[in-house]
């Protein structure tokens, strides 16, 4: 199986995306994770660039909305054709919101199946806060009604919203890492869903942690004879990123901890 490791986009927004395909390029990425911008002529020339570069991509899927559950599955249809045009490794969705109630969560969940199933191409749902796996508690709802439903394993924010390592919820994680296809490797911890800094001896615990959460899934995918699994190294700028008081500047460089965090999984994964 060949572990992909993909930069993400998030926080390097200021950087012409030439340059910053370049810098992914040099860094030793093997692609990046990102959603297509919706201008025309900027999506085709990101296309052509990302194609240049020979870079891979895992797109997002995070804009849809509607005033209803009709609504929201139609803009998310749009937004998931539009992820097609870059010819994706697969689909991250930001899928649907914690307030729907079940049955419209679900809806979310067939109609993105349907699409994958159409387009022969997999989508993965963010355990993301804000969206329908927010919680290890709700996914666990949503698992037991549809089997196929796959996901992007960001357990970060499942350490922040039940303030634990997710020592109560075990046989969810076992269920989650099976449904895995991508990986956001942030690290999280009880109050937030990113620390400070892997590279402090202050935070090895959560580290290690989640080093044992994504070691599960990289041996899982072996076993399933996958083809890759791709890991996105995110994370993020401030807010996510902790910030100093007496000027409100990042308390370390998103970059250069993404880039360890790029080699600690190549050294402690592969």
């Amino acid at each position: 199986m060949n572990l992909l490791i993909l930069a993400p986009k998030w926080g390097m927004e200021h950087l012409p995306i030439e340059d910053f395909l370049i810098k992914v390029k040099e860094a030793g990425y093997d692609g990046i994770d990102t959603w297509l911008p919706e201008d025309p002529t900027e999506r085709k020339r990101f296309i052509q660039l990302l194609e240049e570069y020979e870079l891979k991509i895992v797109c997002h899927q995070h804009q849809a909305k509607g005033k209803n559950i009709t609504e929201f599955c139609r803009s998310m249809e749009y937004y998931l054709n539009l992820s097609l045009e870059c010819n994706p490794l697969l689909i991250n969705s930001h899928s649907g919101r914690d307030y729907f109630q079940l049955s419209d969560q679900l809806r979310v969940i067939d109609a993105a199946e349907e699409f994958s199933i159409r387009n022969k191409i997999t989508i993965a749902h963010e355990t993301h806060r804000g969206r329908i796996g927010f919680s290890p508690y709700n996914a666990w709802e949503l698992f037991k009604q549809r089997p196929q439903m796959k996901i992007t394993a960001d357990f970060s924010h499942w350490t922040c919203v039940t303030e634990s390592y997710l020592e109560n919820t075990t046989e969810i994680v076992d269920e989650a890492i099976l449904r895995t296809k991508h990986v956001h490797a942030r690290v999280g911890y009880t109050q937030g869903p990113q620390i400070p800094d892997p590279r402090l001896e202050a935070w090895q615990e959560p580290v290690d942690f989640f080093l044992s959460l994504w070691k599960r899934i990289v041996e899982n995918q072996k076993l399933q004879k996958a083809e890759f699994l791709t890991m996105t190294t995110e994370f993020g700028p401030p807010p996510y990123m902790w910030i100093r008081t007496e000027d409100n500047s990042p308390v370390a460089s998103q970059w250069e901890i993404n880039v360890f965090m790029k080699d600690l999984i190549r050294k402690s994964l592969q």
